[in-house]
């Protein structure tokens, strides 16, 4: 559970937060096409600066903020995992083989068992 208090009433201030980071995006993309003739590095330069400012407002708003906390506890509990010990791996992974291995085997002798009862005797077919 989060630790942080996150207000979830969006204002009339976020909603034009998030306008303007769809706007700095948009127009992010005008400017990079619009700046093909002055040269690579313009071009990039204002597509990267357009797309950072609206980076940057985005996480000042409400979304932004929420993403942020979703982040932070994502990331505690990631820390929480208690991953497998190399021999532990080795051996989950042995058993998944062996299990594997048997069922493919089971699943052959079903269907040549299947085929040899339709195909040999209801059938009649002699290969």
């Amino acid at each position: 559970m989060s630790t942080a208090q996150i207000e979830t009433v969006t204002s009339t201030a976020d909603k034009a937060k998030l306008a303007a980071a769809v706007a700095l995006v948009v127009a992010a993309l005008g400017a990079f096409y619009t700046l093909s003739a002055q040269g690579v590095l313009i071009q990039w330069s204002a597509l990267l600066a357009c797309l950072l400012l609206a980076v940057v407002v985005f996480f000042t708003s409400l979304h932004g903020r929420q993403l942020i906390g979703f982040g932070r506890d994502a990331w505690r509990e990631v820390l929480k995992v208690v991953w497998p010990t190399r021999k532990e791996a080795m051996q989950m992974t042995a058993y998944v083989f062996g299990f594997v291995l048997i069922m493919a085997v089971f699943l052959w002798l079903t269907d040549k068992t299947l085929e040899w009862l339709l195909y040999d005797l209801i059938l009649g077919w002699k290969k």
